[in-house]
């Protein structure tokens, strides 16, 4: 199985971990420079609203486009993790598992960690401990130019993007969500984590193994 070359999320969707199910290992790119207006340092959730983005803001965003994405700051002038927080907990504090992971969560926000990369590394690690799923997690050394897909590495660096063609609801395996009728399809993988605790990760291997 390949090795996934990827950019680092926030707070990850759904679809950025099912393209990490037939991978040996996930590639971060710690080299690229930073792209605004994507998931780096955006999420989405659901809400009685709908669906709803979580945005970590940065330092000098108009800059950041020159700047290595594992060097970008967090702008902890806007108290944006007590927002998120409670956001998380409107939204979610109603599911089955938000309670058993919440304080998990919380730690990490508390933390503040400087950097954006630092914090979605640490939540990264968190939602890897969370879906049970020991994959080893590399960094690059080197700017990495994009490159096709090969047996031992399969460059996936922003294939999802918020500005893309919304997401296909038929690729996901429903399940039951906190707001409905319908379902809601590239949120966060708190989403199916709050909901089917320590399932989700079978839940979405589950889902894979349908596909083949």
């Amino acid at each position: 199985m390949p090795t996934v070359l990827s950019e680092l999320h926030y707070l990850p969707s759904i679809p950025y971990f099912q393209q990490l199910l037939a991978a040996d290992a996930l590639l971060l790119d710690a080299h690229e420079h930073y792209h605004k207006q994507t998931y780096r340092n955006r999420a989405l959730v659901l809400t009685a609203q709908g669906p709803q983005p979580l945005t970590v803001p940065v330092v000098d965003g108009s800059r950041a486009a020159k700047v290595r994405t594992s060097e970008i700051e967090i702008d902890y002038r806007q108290n944006w993790p007590h927002r998120h927080l409670r956001t998380l907990q409107t939204a979610y504090g109603a599911s089955p598992y938000f309670s058993y992971y919440a304080d998990y969560f919380y730690d990490i926000y508390h933390q503040k960690p400087a950097r954006l990369w630092d914090l979605n590394l640490a939540l990264l690690h968190l939602l890897l401990r969370c879906l049970r799923w020991p994959l080893p997690l590399e960094t690059t050394t080197e700017y990495l130019a994009p490159t096709g897909s090969s047996p031992t590495l399969l460059d996936q660096r922003d294939v999802l993007a918020p500005r893309a063609t919304a997401p296909d609801s038929t690729s996901q395996r429903p399940y039951p969500q906190v707001f409905g009728p319908g379902f809601a399809a590239g949120l966060s993988v708190v989403d199916v984590l709050f909901m089917q605790g320590p399932r989700a990760g079978q839940f979405l291997v589950g889902r894979q193994l349908a596909n083949l």
